[in-house]
């Protein structure tokens, strides 16, 4: 009997400058299959190859992931500058029409780095192109060398409110997290909540306001290493959850594996 099935949003890349490809990262899928217990499944994110109808129908559950591309910054009324890096415009035209309707439905998602801005963005949020640049602000970009552990070191607290949807499923109002975002949350959206914060002052933690489904989002990184990180277990168990719940009214027939 089948898992319920999660889209893993995509990435736009060229190998060697030459061959276009959309790609996921490995921690990503492990993630998704070993903790919330889910089949991953990679989306080539453009608009030319799927669309939003089909994405709802086919699949229980979207992890919106992170990476090097940027949110354009027309999606939220700013003028473009070198700052604001690299961009993805047709992932653009897929998340951000994708996480409104996931929303309104009550179908999970959850936001990872670049899904977390994608969330804000959504809902007329708007985006700081260079936290570390801000006054009283840390750099919270990955080093710039190092090991996979090295980069990925847990080093910033997280606080979130007190009582909160996080408090609650973590368990504890402030966590150890790993940081690796250049861009961050300038101002919410009409329905995003910000529900943590690094110890600057940076959302770290999101989630939609009275929407009826699982839409938590994170600025960290809890795909890597995620079956032994206490942080990560708890969300994307909570995440898994929250697919399968979706996928048995979808009138999936469901089987946790061993």
């Amino acid at each position: 009997m089948p898992r319920p099935i999660v889209g893993i949003i995509g990435n736009s890349h060229m190998i060697t400058d030459t061959y276009h490809v959309h790609a996921g990262g490995y921690y990503s899928s492990e993630a998704v299959s070993r903790v919330a217990d889910c089949t991953p499944v990679i989306i080539p994110t453009d608009p030319e190859l799927v669309g939003i109808e089909e994405l709802l129908t086919h699949f229980d559950g979207f992890l919106f992931t992170g990476g090097r591309p940027n949110v354009h910054p027309e999606e939220y009324g700013h003028e473009e500058t070198e700052a604001h890096g690299t961009f993805d415009r047709a992932r653009d035209r897929i998340t951000l029409p994708l996480i409104r309707a996931l929303t309104e439905r009550g179908q999970p998602y959850f936001g990872v780095c670049r899904g977390f801005q994608e969330v804000n963005v959504a809902y007329g949020g708007t985006l700081h192109p260079e936290i570390r640049d801000l006054p009283g602000r840390m750099n919270h970009r990955m080093p710039p060398d190092g090991s996979l552990e090295e980069i990925f070191e847990l080093r910033q607290k997280v606080r979130f409110t007190e009582g909160g949807v996080f408090h609650r499923i973590m368990g504890e109002a402030e966590v150890v997290t790993n940081t690796l975002h250049g861009q961050g949350v300038m101002e919410a959206g009409s329905r995003v909540e910000i529900d943590g914060w690094a110890e600057d002052g940076t959302p770290e933690a999101l989630y939609v306001k009275d929407a009826p489904g699982f839409t938590l989002s994170v600025q960290w990184h809890p795909e890597y290493n995620a079956a032994n990180d206490p942080v990560s277990v708890k969300l994307f168990t909570a995440f898994g959850d929250a697919v399968r719940a979706w996928a048995r009214t979808a009138g999936r027939p469901l089987l946790r594996s061993a």
